[in-house]
């Protein structure tokens, strides 16, 4: 490839990057505001109704569990909120709402600061149901030279934190029912 060839990448990408930064002052201030949902009103690029597809309601379950609603959070809320507080205790590197992705930074617990742990928290399903979230623990500890290494996790160390992040979900749900009726 000749050296005027390399370049022409690098000379379209300026230009495209130089082309947004003209100065149209013959268009004055044709911004519009636009209304801001109200907390029982969602709000969709594809309509007031959202996208449906193969037919299903994105609003409610069919099971009659709906979460509350909560705009921005595509996942079970109950079950979102309920991670977030299970993990509390750990810094958090990554949280994704729509995704239903919580990832963890690595926490050394005070009692025994050569061991750390590291927890990645899947929400599946917009139902509050026992197959619904998945956990992964990593764990790394700590050589006499100071580096990390990986380390063995008990399977039973991830089905206990579902189940915590599931009792709190349920005692969230049962509250948020218990307000509701008062």
């Amino acid at each position: 490839m000749s050296n005027r060839m390399r370049f022409v990448p690098l000379a379209f990408g300026l230009a495209v990057l130089l082309a947004g930064c003209g100065d149209d002052s013959s268009n004055e201030s044709t911004y519009q505001t636009v209304p801001t949902p109200s907390a029982n009103q969602h709000s969709s690029i594809f309509g007031s109704g959202g996208l449906s597809l193969f037919g299903t309601d994105t609003t409610s379950t069919p099971s009659g569990d709906s979460a509350p609603a909560a705009l921005g959070v595509g996942v079970n809320a109950y079950l979102w909120r309920a991670s977030l507080d299970t993990v509390s205790f750990m810094p958090i590197a990554s949280a994704d709402p729509f995704g239903g992705v919580i990832i963890t930074d690595w926490y050394a617990p005070p009692e025994t600061p050569t061991e750390r742990f590291k927890i990645n928290i899947f929400i599946l399903d917009r139902q509050l149901r026992a197959d619904g979230i998945r956990a992964a623990v990593f764990r790394q500890t700590q050589t006499s030279d100071g580096r990390w290494i990986d380390a063995p996790v008990e399977k039973k160390t991830a089905g206990d934190f579902e189940n915590a992040i599931l009792t709190r979900a349920r005692q969230l749900r049962v509250n948020s029912v218990n307000t509701a009726q008062n």
